[in-house]
């Protein structure tokens, strides 16, 4: 069986799904020896089913959203299901973007692991029993049949489950978990060692930018509650994403020019049409000058360092 990358999305990160999917296929000498698939929010109608309703996140109850901007996140579970436990799988957020080839990580000996994935660093992992990144992991589908991700989706609302322990794999047998070098998952950072970046700071995702923020920030800040009380009255006073402001730059212009520089790509290419990128501008998916920005964009060959283009 063929190894396969999947990009879990929504319909607010789409764009960039497909910008990403492009991305591994570009950067690989292996390209024809795997597959990409994305994951849509939209073909799991369990995910709207609860729509409104609270569920377990972090310990306090929190209102259920589709619309919201990560209503995928425990799509990345999916992949052995769909692989129906077979094989090898790698999941990655709709925010991550290759820059060098993906081949060594799907091929590499995982040393009886059933999880490959970077380690987390902060207060709020730990408490809640994970100290795992899940959103890039390399996957042995036949370690992992224990995940039924519709059962353990509903489960949350039942306040059998909290959506931070499950994200942070806090509910997973620790030693069957292995470390990811943070090249595959390099946070909000281009260097010539990166594999894989994500632009993981919401705040500041290149393809945002100027757009109002549309997604609900976290609310429990152990080392000072008084900040999630403010966020929580703010939410109960002014609704989800009231007095959140508008999405920043990214503070480094190379990262705006991979993601404007690909996304030229999948235009040229035809993996999405200028209708389509219209459409996402006019739902604020997508910042409204993103044309006049590919066009400023210089080519990908001066964006990404020599050592992760060739």
């Amino acid at each position: 069986m063929r190894p396969c990358i999947f990009i879990h999305t929504n319909h607010k990160q789409y764009l960039g799904a497909i910008v990403s999917q492009h991305s591994f296929k570009r950067y690989s000498d292996h390209a024809d020896e795997f597959d990409v698939r994305i994951i849509h929010t939209k073909d799991y109608p369990f995910l709207q089913a609860h729509e409104g309703e609270e569920y377990l996140r972090d310990g306090v109850t929190r209102n259920w959203r589709y619309d919201d901007l990560q209503s995928f996140t425990t799509l990345r579970f999916m992949p052995p299901e769909i692989m129906n436990y077979e094989g090898r799988s790698v999941v990655v957020d709709p925010d991550v973007f290759a820059v060098g080839d993906v081949w060594p990580l799907l091929t590499r000996d995982m040393q009886g692991k059933a999880i490959i994935t970077r380690p987390r660093k902060g207060a709020m992992s730990i408490a809640s029993g994970g100290d795992w990144n899940s959103s890039v992991m390399l996957m042995e589908n036949a370690k992992l049949t224990h995940w039924k991700v519709q059962e353990q989706f509903e489960s949350m609302f039942r306040m059998e489950r909290d959506y931070r322990k499950w994200v942070t794999l806090g509910y997973e047998d620790q030693g069957t978990i292995g470390e990811l070098e943070p090249i595959w998952n390099d946070l909000d950072r281009l260097t010539p060692e990166t594999r894989m970046v994500h632009n993981t700071r919401r705040m500041t995702q290149p393809w945002k930018s100027g757009l109002p923020v549309d997604f609900i920030p976290a609310e429990r800040f152990r080392f000072f509650p008084p900040v999630a009380w403010v966020m929580r009255a703010r939410r109960k006073l002014f609704g989800d994403y009231g007095l959140l402001g508008k999405y920043k730059s990214h503070p480094d212009q190379n990262q705006q020019n991979l993601f404007f520089g690909l996304l030229r790509e999948c235009l040229e290419n035809g993996m999405v049409s200028e209708e389509t990128i219209k459409a996402e501008m006019e739902q604020n998916h997508v910042r409204h000058d993103a044309f006049e920005v590919m066009k400023a964009t210089p080519p990908l060959a001066s964006v990404v360092p020599t050592k992760q283009a060739a």
